[in-house]
């Protein structure tokens, strides 16, 4: 609404053709009508809206008080030899008394008073019709906006809306109005303050008004500005002010920032999110400044070292060199189509912006990561291997940054080691701890590469030296105490696992450690060891107290005994039941050549004895030249792949000496049950518990149950034991399953 500032021009009222009684008649009617409901300004309000105009439009100019004075003339003329009208304060016209009639009343200098008393009458008249009928000041839009506050016009004009006060005199008026209008910045005057720095003040504010409304999106505002913008006004809610990343010269408060997070060590690297700039780029220098709720109705600050901690969550790898800013947009763009999965386009893309840039590390990164998407999508080893040498290429130019470098490389090792090059893999890790050698994640990683290797002469040596630095990092004493446990070392191992385990580390909470921490207090004696399988249970790792494999099909029925009924396998376990006895001779064969065919268990379940295992089918395969002992046997199960397709199990022989003892312990998997046919069994002192239940062999007979669940075996007799082990399918696997289940 801008007509107000052509008043006086473009609307020329001609006070001239209208005489003064009817003027002032007009005058009181318009005024009745528009405060009718208004009467706060009583009487006075003409005068009022008058000085109001006037403070906006800055007063009439001299050519308009000359014009006024010409048109004002015939009407002074007109009015000799009359008795003169003189206006009251209240508006009302009155007649002036006279000692001496014209000449009592004196020439000039009476005519001369009159005249500039009508003129000011008719600014008067003037001032009222333009605010009335030009709509210099919108009431009708204060009105609304009034209503739109669920308050009544009456309740605006009577002071009551104070919380629109914006001037602080006290009352809502017009100089209120202009501000919920928008025509006015709004100024409050503090205590104190004088007349001039009010008016600096708001010189200030709509300056830095304009400047803001007149600068491009995305560009800071500068120091000065912040210095002189209020703080609500600079701390953005709505989100993070971008950095112009045209320009080398960052903020100030920029700076300041880098030098807080310098001091944060960076949390884990998670490969999934987008980091679409750097982290300057995506926070506002000012956010930390916020304040939290206090639920006792005040607010609290934070405390330092919860900014530090929420500084930490909120950083991200930065990813961007000084070049790679300036084509940020292009780089974007491309990972925004990878991550909508349009990995073809976004393959394109990255692969354009490697050859417009080739020492670009965040492109070739993007390249790296694309390609790693589209192997998984196409379950393509080739396309694997070209994102591993991509996130090589990436590490290796030039002015990389430190965390684009560790992203890359840790990548880099993880997909080697899903191809299972965990040679590969272990250089890659070895190079990263080069390179960042006060990272003791990554010493922790290198440590599992070793283990993963089968070198745990390697990876114990990499836990010690970070124990040595850092004693209480659970995540390598977990580590070490497994690898403790894996040396026989029972009573050493458990401290470690345990503190470990309590630490709550990531990393920690796996079931293998509950697993191992269980059976060590198990095999010392500890009965706390089912408070650990509880817990692990609870915490998702175990499908219950007893049954603790880990790798696992969910929904399969879970029970420690079978019948043949129940499995489905009744065929197979008649033709074993039927052929015992030809079973039992050949492996008496085998073992009265004392060929070496049976071997020593080697899994380090038994608590003392001895106990031999001849294996003819492992993994759904046949090991070696073992049916050539054994060729009966082979053939009569050539006929039940649920028994020689099962990738999850073995068909072995095993013989027990007297005095042999095995541990509780569990099978790996859920996916498989196991057949035992007695071939020799003393009358007694051989059984074996699963679960809280405990049975023995029979000559010729199928026991069966799923050793997932925990079991245990004791030989007393005088004399060996000899059985058969046949393990097949959980019946209720499917077909498919049965054939894409990984071996164990």
């Amino acid at each position: 609404m801008q007509r107000y500032r052509h008043y006086g021009t473009s609307y020329p009222v001609s006070p001239s053709s209208v005489p003064v009684e009817e003027i002032h008649a007009e005058e009181e009617e318009e005024d009745d009508e528009v405060y009718a409901e208004e009467k706060v300004y009583g009487e006075e309000a003409e005068p009022l809206i008058e000085e109001e105009v006037e403070k906006e439009t800055g007063g009439v100019n001299e050519e308009e008080v000359t014009q006024m004075k010409e048109e004002a003339q015939p009407v002074a003329q007109e009015t000799e030899g009359k008795t003169p009208l003189v206006e009251s304060k209240n508006g009302k016209r009155t007649e002036r008394a006279t000692a001496g009639g014209d000449a009592a009343a004196g020439g000039g200098s009476k005519y001369s008073m009159f005249t500039w008393f009508v003129v000011l009458a008719l600014l008067g008249v003037w001032s009222s019709v333009a605010v009335v009928y030009f709509n210099i000041v919108d009431y009708d839009s204060v009105i609304a906006r009034a209503k739109e506050f669920r308050m009544n016009f009456s309740e605006v004009l009577q002071g009551k809306l104070t919380a629109y006060d914006t001037d602080g005199d006290g009352d809502f008026d017009v100089e209120d109005a202009k501000v919920l209008l928008g025509l006015k910045v709004a100024e409050r005057r503090h205590d104190g303050d004088s007349p001039e720095e009010k008016t600096e003040t708001s010189e200030r504010l709509t300056k830095a008004a304009t400047q803001r409304a007149a600068e491009p999106q995305g560009v800071e505002p500068t120091e000065a500005m912040s210095s002189e913008t209020p703080t609500e006004e600079t701390v953005s809610e709505s989100g993070p002010l971008p950095v112009h990343n045209d320009d080398d010269e960052v903020s100030r408060s920029h700076d300041v920032e880098s030098d807080i997070q310098a001091a944060v060590p960076l949390p884990p690297y998670v490969e999934d999110d987008f980091v679409p700039d750097d982290p300057r780029d995506s926070q506002h220098p000012y956010e930390d400044q916020a304040e939290t709720i206090d639920t006792t109705g005040g607010t609290a600050e934070k405390q330092p070292e919860e900014k530090l901690k929420e500084k930490a969550k909120k950083k991200k790898p930065k990813l961007l060199n000084k070049f790679d800013k300036t084509i940020k947009a292009e780089i974007d763009a491309a990972e925004k189509l990878r991550k909508k999965g349009k990995l073809e386009e976004a393959l394109r893309a990255f692969e354009t912006l490697v050859q417009l840039h080739p020492q670009s590390p965040r492109a070739r990164y993007g390249k790296a990561q694309t390609e790693d998407d589209l192997a998984e999508k196409l379950r393509s080893n080739d396309m694997l291997q070209k994102a591993i040498n991509s996130y090589r290429e990436a590490a290796e130019l030039p002015d990389v940054t430190s965390d684009l470098l560790r992203a890359a490389l840790k990548r880099r090792a993880e997909r080697q080691q899903f191809l299972g090059r965990m040679r590969g893999s272990l250089a890659t890790l070895e190079r990263l701890v080069q390179i960042f050698p006060e990272d003791i994640s990554l010493k922790n990683e290198l440590g599992v590469a070793y283990l993963l290797l089968g070198d745990n002469k390697g990876a114990k040596k990499v836990y010690e030296e970070v124990l040595a630095v850092f004693p209480g990092d659970g995540f390598a004493k977990v580590h070490y105490g497994f690898i403790l446990k894996s040396e026989n070392k029972i009573a050493e191992s458990i401290p470690f696992l345990k503190e470990g385990l309590e630490s709550g580390e990531p990393g920690t909470d796996d079931g293998r450690f509950y697993f191992h921490l269980g059976d060590a207090l198990q095999r010392v004696g500890d009965k706390s060891a089912y408070y650990w399988y509880e817990l692990g249970h609870k915490r998702g790792h175990f499908a219950s107290v007893w049954q603790r494999s880990l790798y696992n099909v969910d929904g399969l029925k879970a029970q420690p005994w079978w019948t043949a009924k129940e499995t489905g396998y009744t065929d197979l376990v008649k033709m074993l039941e039927r052929n015992w006895k030809t079973i039992r001779d050949e492996a008496l064969a085998v073992m009265d050549q004392n060929t070496g065919m049976f071997i020593p268990e080697e899994e380090n379940l038994r608590e003392k004895g001895e106990w031999g295992q001849y294996t003819i089918w492992q993994q759904g395969k046949k090991v070696g030249n073992g049916c050539q002992g054994v060729p009966k046997t082979c053939a009569l199960l050539e006929r039940y792949p649920e028994a020689t397709g099962c990738k999850r199990g073995q068909i072995k022989f095993s013989v027990m000496q007297p005095g042999t003892h095995v541990w509780p312990h569990t099978g790996p998997t859920n996916c498989r049950l196991r057949m035992h046919l007695g071939l020799v069994i003393p009358k007694q002192g051989c059984r074996i518990r699963c679960t809280d239940q405990t049975r023995e062999w029979e000559e010729g007979k199928v026991l069966i149950f799923d050793d997932s669940f925990e079991h245990e075996v004791w030989q007393d007799a005088d004399s060996y034991r000899l059985i058969f082990i046949v393990d097949v399918w959980h019946p209720e696997l499917t077909a498919y399953q049965r054939q894409t289940l990984s071996p164990i």
